[in-house]
């Protein structure tokens, strides 16, 4: 097994045989708490970084190793989109929980423009692109739900 392949099923919890990439989006969670008291923002960002790096290019290997360019299994999009959310919510476990169920809603229905770039860039950086926009549309509303309440 080519280590690209681990990486872009996020370690075996894209092998989940029911909801793949809710499970790559769970993934984000232990990491998160693991993670984030260790690094400052810019730390953190920095890994955020090295992951989409590295997910855009497992992505790319794996796709065309299993010949279906965004496969259901390979959540590392999921993983490091949601990665992404947890760094600007608040780290409560509602904000945080919200945000789960706000992404995968998003991540599900793929409004525009995410559907366009799925179907636009078919390698490993439109893998991970959909998802990252998926994770600024939730940032976008919680921005926006967060100033209507203040």
């Amino acid at each position: 097994m080519h280590p690209a392949h681990l990486v872009a099923f996020g370690f075996g919890a894209g092998l989940a045989p029911v909801a793949p990439g809710t499970w790559g989006t769970l993934l984000a969670l232990p990491v998160y708490w693991l993670v984030s008291p260790l690094l400052d923002p810019i730390g953190y960002l920095l890994m955020l970084a090295v992951l989409l790096a590295l997910g855009i290019w497992a992505c790319e290997v794996t796709g065309r190793a299993i010949g279906v360019f965004d496969h259901g299994g390979m959540v590392w999009d999921e993983t490091v989109a949601f990665l992404l959310v947890l760094f600007f919510v608040p780290a409560t476990l509602p904000w945080q929980a919200a945000a789960f169920l706000l992404f995968r809603l998003l991540d599900i229905l793929k409004p525009p423009p995410i559907r366009y770039y799925e179907r636009t860039f078919r390698n490993g950086f439109g893998v991970m692109l959909d998802d990252l926009v998926a994770a600024f549309y939730t940032l976008l509303v919680f921005a926006v739900f967060k100033a209507a309440i203040e």
